[in-house]
């Protein structure tokens, strides 16, 4: 069960788990099946900005409040009403959204039920690991209604599962179901409760150093497309940055003397 919970605006929610360092981030629009209004663009913006400057969250959630998706996307009434000026003025917000979890720090995990499409879909995306459960239904189908994946999609689905794989998706606007999206590579994880699993995933991994953490997700990132050579130096500066902390002190102290370390997260 969460510990506190903090609201970010009217649809965004952080729930902190403080006894295993793990915070969920909630998507909380359930009426509207969590489309991603200019409002709630600031919302999740806001909460990852105070997500990232927490020290003492080690990993991150990224859930659903709603029992049919868990994000349909950008929501398109609200677009169908925008200017041409409106839409160029809303651009950086909705853009700080998906920035916002895709830099978090700390390892991000989503539990995708039900849709994730468009935007919803470049949200879990924009996370570490992605966790499904039988209802998920997942597509980038932008294109269907005459826009582009502008949320990270053409970017991070490639990289995901490949160009060719990428571009099939992306062209046909198709959506896929759970089996599918896990034998495509589109989700890690197929589970009876993505929320539960995420969770549970997310306890495994926040018992190990917060430094160590930080600094292996952002070597990964940093190296992502690099030769191997330059890669290599990516992860050796990450190295320097940890092997000199008081968390390397205290995974050796605590392994020497066969105990739990208690990170200092420093």
């Amino acid at each position: 069960m969460p510990e506190s919970e903090q609201r970010f605006g009217e649809f965004v929610a952080v729930r902190r788990h403080e006894q295993g360092h793990v915070a969920e981030l909630v998507l909380d629009r359930p009426k509207a099946m969590n489309a991603v209004s200019t409002d709630m663009a600031v919302s999740i913006g806001a909460a990852c900005a105070a997500l990232a400057a927490d020290r003492d969250v080690r990993v991150t959630v990224l859930t659903s409040s709603n029992e049919r998706a868990f994000c349909v996307g950008a929501d398109l009434k609200e677009r169908n009403s925008f200017s041409d000026a409106e839409l160029v003025r809303q651009r950086p917000t909705a853009r700080g959204a998906y920035t916002g979890v895709l830099e978090l720090p700390m390892p991000t995990v989503a539990a995708v039920h039900g849709f994730a499409l468009g935007g919803g879909f470049e949200l879990a995306l924009s996370c570490d690991v992605i966790v499904a459960d039988a209802t998920a239904v997942v597509g980038l189908p932008e294109v269907s209604v005459g826009v582009i994946p502008g949320g990270g999609g053409t970017q991070l689905l490639p990289r995901r599962v490949g160009a060719a794989r990428a571009a099939e998706l992306v062209f046909t606007a198709r959506k896929v179901e759970a089996a599918e999206a896990r034998e495509l590579g589109l989700v890690d994880v197929l589970a009876d409760d993505a929320r539960t699993e995420a969770l549970a995933l997310a306890a495994r991994i926040a018992v190990n150093s917060p430094v160590g953490l930080r600094n292996a997700k952002k070597a990964m990132r940093l190296g992502q497309g690099l030769d191997l050579r330059a890669g290599l130096e990516v992860e050796d500066a990450a190295w320097r940055a940890t092997a000199f902390s008081g968390d390397r002190a205290e995974g050796v102290a605590a392994f020497n003397a066969k105990r739990r370390p208690s990170w200092p997260g420093e």
